[in-house]
């Protein structure tokens, strides 16, 4: 690799310093990139001088997408500090308890710097150049260290495998501090320059807008934003400018691929990678995401090691650690050579003394017409049983229907709780948490008053 980031970053800065850096969609403000340089320097100058005694220590970065995010980020690169950026609309006590978890006395929030309370000074270990913080399947904060090199890798897969360019506009909608918008977003413009558009909104009609105004070319989003932009009323072309949709983070159900397709006239391309691996497989024509049967072959320089149980080994220079991780993900390779997922090696129970796949259910859920999502848990305590929660305007009744053409009789869900659609956090994951909180506990008006999405129950059978 040819160096640090933050030399990466000043490299691409004096190949064209007044070409476009940045846009802020809520303030209309523009930066090029020697603009956005000279704010991260002035940034570091000014909040961080007095931090430097302890050398490169870890920083929890508390900031919305936009400008300040870029300053705070580069600025913190370019005084050898460690950024760990976190969710922004996570309360004060839990970012200051994320800091804490993962070995951080400095925090920047809501325009400052400040200590965190109980914090000494730590150096961050040798070689670290960011933190990624993810919760992963534990939901206790988790810090996960990754080097210039193992960045740079993951960027540079990323854009060679999307054919992002230097002259490409990145569309951000997605939290530019997670690892999907560190390798999609803010590594194409350190790398390369390739300028980003930070979004007002993420609903749809904000979306048209900046499509309209900004003509980005490239759009990495979840699930509930395309969702939302395939079923919304838009007119015809509101989105013409884009040559490039990416979905990422939870499994886009091919539904609503075709919708968008047929609403948009723009395919979507499926894009899977974990925070510990950066990128790993890339659906390139968008027709393994139309048809839901994978998630697109591996990127170039990533390899991946399957064993017939399905657990799945990923190496490339962008995985952090050693080299090599196995997700939690089950996994296969098809005929095409393309990554299937079969769900989680955690998510296997027994229902009568059968082994019940629930993602196997889950899939089941998604293929039946008139369903966009659908998550299954067992919960625990009692007879075993299946309960589903199912993003369908179809009622209980035809579900079942439906559903029972396609699994047997020891896989069908006791109980199912049709949405309009399923909770999402932050990070456009399916919200996990919220759905096995309310399948666990007796479903009635009053426990599903919350979601005010909810349209029916079956009644345990």
């Amino acid at each position: 690799m040819s160096g640090t980031l933050f030399r990466l970053w000043m490299a691409t800065v004096e190949e064209a310093p007044s070409a476009p850096a940045l846009l802020d969609g809520a303030s209309g403000w523009r930066w090029t990139r020697a603009e956005l340089a000279g704010a991260a320097e002035r940034w570091a100058k000014e909040y961080f001088a007095d931090a430097r005694a302890t050398a490169r220590p870890r920083v929890v970065m508390s900031v919305p997408n936009g400008a300040e995010w870029f300053q705070v980020f580069l600025g913190l690169l370019s005084a050898g500090a460690v950024p760990a950026p976190i969710d922004p609309s996570e309360p004060e006590e839990a970012q200051i308890g994320a800091a804490r978890a993962i070995g951080a006395a400095l925090l920047w929030r809501g325009g400052r710097l400040q200590r965190v309370p109980g914090m000494g000074a730590r150096r961050a270990p040798r070689g670290e150049c960011l933190v990624k913080v993810t919760s992963g399947t534990s939901g206790a904060p988790r810090a996960l260290g990754a080097t210039d090199a193992q960045m740079e890798a993951d960027g540079r897969q990323i854009c060679a495998a999307m054919g992002i360019g230097p002259d490409d506009a990145n569309l951000a909608l997605i939290p530019l501090g997670y690892s999907y918008g560190l390798g999609n977003l803010v590594l194409p413009l350190i790398l390369q320059g390739t300028r980003v558009i930070c979004s007002a909104s993420a609903l749809p009609h904000a979306v048209a807008s900046d499509a309209k105004r900004h003509r980005p070319s490239v759009m990495p989003a979840v699930p509930p934003i395309l969702r939302a932009l395939a079923t919304s009323e838009l007119a015809p072309g509101s989105l013409s400018s884009l040559r490039l949709v990416v979905s990422a983070g939870s499994p886009l159900a091919p539904e609503v691929a075709r919708l968008f397709l047929r609403r948009h006239g723009i395919r979507i391309h499926g894009f899977y990678g974990t925070s510990e691996t950066g990128g790993i497989a890339f659906d390139r024509t968008g027709e393994a995401t139309l048809s839901g049967r994978s998630v697109g072959p591996p990127l170039d320089g990533v390899r991946l090691s399957v064993r017939r149980d399905g657990v799945f080994s990923v190496s490339s220079p962008a995985v952090l650690g050693k080299g090599r991780f196995s997700p939690a993900d089950r996994g296969e390779l098809n005929g095409l050579g393309e990554l299937v997922l079969l769900g989680r090696t955690d998510r296997v129970v027994k229902v009568a003394g059968r082994r019940v796949d629930l993602a196997e259910v889950e899939q089941a859920l998604r293929s039946l017409p008139g369903v966009n999502d659908a998550f299954v848990h067992a919960p625990a305590g009692g007879e075993p049983a299946l309960a589903a929660a199912v993003a369908s305007r179809l009622p209980v009744a035809e579900l079942r229907r439906l559903l029972r053409r396609r699994v047997a009789p020891w896989k069908m869900p006791r109980r199912i709780l049709a949405l309009a659609r399923l909770p999402a956090t932050a990070r456009g994951k399916t919200d996990a948490r919220r759905l096995i909180q309310l399948l666990s506990a007796p479903l009635t008006a009053t426990s599903i008053s919350t979601l005010s999405s909810a349209r029916q129950i079956s009644a345990p059978r």
